[in-house]
């Protein structure tokens, strides 16, 4: 491939990690907000016009979960408005658009992990934006792949581990909720996997139109790392690791607490569990486990 992808969301934690692994299959535009700011709809267009990409990959969202409950206008603007336009542009010049979504879609009941087909139900403000998304670009008319993922995290950006180790290291005792079920996700895993689907869709192309080609692969698909802990079981795991590279440190004891004890704005769901054997049958690819990518991010640390 030599035709452009554009990046949208370069500066963050995912972004960042998709720059490096598109940066094989193409030329990269890579945009931060600066350049791109995705809460202006006529800045979206016209970045997109002036790069004419064959790919458009979107990383970028409003993330701040609890600040949406108060700031809807702005979540859905850069979650809903800025993902439509997306779609528009993509369907008027024939670009190929890979969107993040999040297990936030899901009220997160029970203790089966969800399906791509399961019924969705935010129960936040965060999580109903990212759906409407999801739908926006959907019915653009352009070819898309949109991949749910959950409890993103890596060795650099603002996320829970780099949170969690900063604290452990500052207090004695930590209190970690342990009711909530779900699977940390190394974003470096994530952006391999979407250079992977890429490659394949590109490979069944044979020199048809990208949107042509994209037809049979187009929708939605979880990927989410492997197995599952509660964000104590996180915390812990990530804290031991610590300690065995640093025996000498003093790094604080986790507490297990319930969402009770720990109240945010908005709600979270229980249940953010992903099943991501479509993932696995379509693309041919298994999200690492959790274990596997902690021990990894570790040792990068």
């Amino acid at each position: 491939m030599t035709e452009r992808i554009l990046l949208t969301g370069a500066t963050g934690q995912v972004g960042w990690e998709l720059a490096k692994s598109l940066a094989p299959l193409g030329e990269v535009v890579a945009r931060g907000r600066e350049e791109m700011d995705l809460s202006d709809a006529t800045s979206v267009r016209e970045r997109i016009r002036a790069v004419e990409p064959r790919w458009i990959v979107n990383p970028a969202a409003y993330t701040a979960v609890d600040k949406a409950e108060s700031e809807p206008e702005l979540a859905y603007a850069i979650n809903r408005d800025a993902v439509r336009v997306i779609g528009e542009e993509a369907r008027a010049i024939g670009a190929g658009v890979i969107h993040f979504s999040t297990d936030y879609v899901f009220e997160g009941t029970g203790i089966t992990p969800y399906r791509e087909t399961d019924a969705t139900r935010p129960v936040s403000v965060y999580g109903a934006s990212k759906l409407a998304g999801e739908e926006a670009l959907a019915a653009s008319g352009a070819g898309y792949l949109i991949f749910r993922t959950s409890w993103v995290y890596g060795a650099r950006g603002k996320n829970f581990l780099l949170t969690i180790l900063k604290a452990a290291r500052e207090r004695e005792r930590l209190r970690v909720v342990a009711d909530q079920h779900g699977a940390p996700t190394w974003s470096r895993d994530l952006a391999r996997m979407t250079a992977r689907a890429i490659e394949r869709v590109e490979e069944s192309a044979a020199g048809r139109g990208l949107s042509e080609a994209l037809g049979p692969w187009s929708g939605v698909y979880h990927a989410s790392g492997a197995g599952e802990t509660t964000w104590h079981g996180f915390a812990g795991e990530a804290v031991r690791l610590a300690r065995e590279r640093n025996p000498e440190a003093r790094l604080a004891e986790i507490e297990a607490i319930t969402t009770a004890e720990y109240p945010t704005p908005a709600r979270r769901p229980a249940n953010s569990r992903l099943n991501c054997e479509k993932l696995a049958e379509r693309f041919g690819w298994r999200m690492m486990d959790w274990r596997e990518s902690l021990r990894e991010v570790m040792k990068e640390l």
